[in-house]
């Protein structure tokens, strides 16, 4: 059973048995019905889906160290470390596009 796909469609279980099925709190059983199952999962999908690229791109950032050395920096009239950065983030999300 897929239990993550039964609670998005079903948010008032909560118990799921792969051998008895869904209960609510009360103790009733749900029916499953497996469209909205699916319905479900696939909703679950694109979600994760939308901000996969997320995980892909934190890791390749620079670090905020970096950002606050090329603050201290730019404060003292030097914006090469900061625009150093900035164009290292633009090239982490142009190589790593958010899905539209």
């Amino acid at each position: 059973m897929d239990h993550n796909a039964i609670l998005k469609a079903y948010p008032d279980a909560v118990t799921i048995n792969d051998a008895t099925g869904a209960f609510k709190a009360d103790g009733s059983q749900i029916t499953l019905i497996q469209s909205d199952i699916d319905a479900a999962r696939t909703t679950l999908d694109n979600e994760a889906a939308a901000i996969a690229y997320q995980s892909v791109r934190e890791p390749l950032y620079p670090s905020l160290g970096d950002f606050a050395d090329a603050m201290y920096w730019n404060s003292k009239g030097d914006s090469s470390k900061l625009e150093a950065y900035y164009t290292a983030c633009e090239k982490v999300k142009t190589d790593n596009p958010k899905p539209s």
